[in-house]
């Protein structure tokens, strides 16, 4: 465990760093002059064609979905900005909605960070701030007033300051071993709503589990238990309702079943001989595509339903990675893998990760990563929180995020000595947030303006489940 001595040194030498990047430097938004439709077409080269509008069509609904499915713009505007030179491993897309409940290996429920697909090596900050300003897009979205929205950015970023703090006291081992549970939760909540909210959640995510899904997702055909298609959202890749072009190289692969059990058997390469062992107890019944989220809308996903010899079902889900938008505006280490990066990136920041989380390479050199479709797994109803409860939201979001940081970079001191104890870098982020959720909003405008005017094809999942209706 380190020494007062050296905590305080290495605090020091945290605060010796706003001499060269002061924390007011953190209140500019990069370079903005730059055409987001054309970011974002860059973000879609190379996923399957048709889906493409359907990526459009969830990012139209609001600037919310909009800012979930734009990173790329953020990173590319980052790039632009002061940076403190502490690095670490970073989220990468570290908005409200990628954190949330899912279980340990252990069955506990932990809250946590839970989307990993641009993560990278980067400058802690730039988290934090994609963080605060989603808080200030999501409160315009939900009509909250402008106080309020300041409010929020300013909870998370005491916390997240608070926090790191306490980390940057505690020797690295108590920081790994350091998971906020929904139980931990629930005892250290002072407040009946909030106290009734977090047991809500728990119910909800006991109720989350491949076995619940089974039946919604697929039927039994004699002894055999088929996915349904359910297209867009759901379909067999070389089925009726396939949304794949004909000469798609999934399309024209010759022997697909081959290829894939070469995919699978690289997979379990990269598990611990144990969890290769739980999954021989498991037999392929069938897979199929499935869409997912905003941002990732038309990367390449595939659920495989497993069922073990009791009948009990497991969804895997085969998931691309593909470059981390991070990575292409901050300069890091080469990266081999994109699959690799991202199982890496998420044990590194995660408290605990999926049991059978990692990865493999597809048959025409696209890199991939696996993991588990739902395990308890738990997402934030930003919706129906009132004020109350999205402030502790923000709170909790704080904590996790240094915890992550903590752990993932083993910098807590050096981050808590520039962050300091006053309110200066929670009003500096105020300011971003607020600033920057302008810039999100004029994006937003040149998006919906591109999609009118047929610059992009948009098209929602109602308007696209139309076209397989007889």
């Amino acid at each position: 465990m380190a020494t007062t001595e050296e905590s305080g040194d290495r605090r020091d030498n945290g605060k010796s760093v706003r001499r060269k990047v002061p924390r007011g430097a953190h209140a500019e938004i990069g370079n903005v002059d730059r055409d987001p439709v054309e970011l974002l077409k860059i973000s879609s080269e190379g996923r399957v064609r048709r889906l493409v509008p359907l990526r459009y069509g969830r990012m139209i609904e609001s600037p919310f979905a909009f800012y979930r499915g734009s990173a790329i713009v953020q990173a590319h505007d980052l790039a632009g900005t002061p940076n403190s030179g502490l690095h670490m491993q970073i989220c990468g897309d570290c908005h409200l909605a990628n954190f949330g409940g899912f279980a340990t290996p252990e069955r506990a429920l932990l809250f946590d960070l839970n989307d990993f697909d641009e993560t990278s090596r980067g400058p802690w900050e730039w988290d934090l701030k994609r963080l605060a300003a989603s808080f200030v897009v999501a409160a315009r979205h939900l009509r909250h007033k402008q106080g309020v929205a300041d409010d929020l950015v300013y909870q998370l970023v005491r916390s997240y300051q608070a926090r790191m703090q306490g980390y940057g006291e505690m020797g690295i081992l108590d920081t790994w071993y350091d998971h906020i549970t929904f139980d931990r939760l629930l005892e250290e909540e002072t407040s009946p709503n909030i106290q009734r909210r977090i047991r809500r959640g728990m119910e909800r995510a006991a109720d989350r589990t491949s076995e619940a899904l089974l039946p919604k997702l697929a039927e039994l055909v004699g002894d055999k238990w088929t996915i349904l298609d359910a297209p867009p959202a759901v379909f067999h890749v070389r089925g009726a309702h396939t949304l794949f072009d004909v000469d798609d190289d999934w399309m024209t692969a010759k022997d697909i079943q081959a290829a894939a059990e070469k995919v699978y058997k690289e997979y379990l390469g990269t598990l611990a001989p144990d969890r290769q062992r739980l999954l021989s107890h498991f037999t392929l019944h069938d897979r199929a595509f499935k869409v997912v989220g905003v941002g990732s809308v038309g990367t390449r996903c595939m659920i495989q339903l497993m069922i073990d010899s009791h009948g009990k079902p497991m969804f895997l889900q085969i998931k691309e990675a593909t470059r981390s938008v991070v990575a292409r505006y901050f300069k890091g280490p080469a990266v081999s893998h994109d699959g690799r990066r991202v199982v890496e990136g998420q044990r590194l920041m995660q408290a605990a990760s999926d049991l059978f989380l990692g990865w493999t390479k597809g048959p025409f050199g696209r890199d991939f990563y696996v993991r588990q479709l739902r395990d308890m797994k738990l997402s934030p109803q930003i919706e129906l929180m009132d004020v109350e409860a999205l402030g502790r939201y923000g709170a909790l979001c704080g904590w996790v995020l240094a915890r992550a940081h903590a752990k993932a970079g083993g910098l807590a001191a050096e981050i808590s000595g520039y962050l300091g104890t006053s309110d200066r870098m929670a009003e500096v982020m105020v300011g971003y947030s607020n600033s920057y959720a302008d810039q999100v909003e004029k994006d937003y405008e040149r998006f919906v303006a591109a999609c009118r005017s047929g610059r992009l094809e948009a098209r929602t999942d109602a308007d696209m489940a139309a076209d397989f209706r007889v």
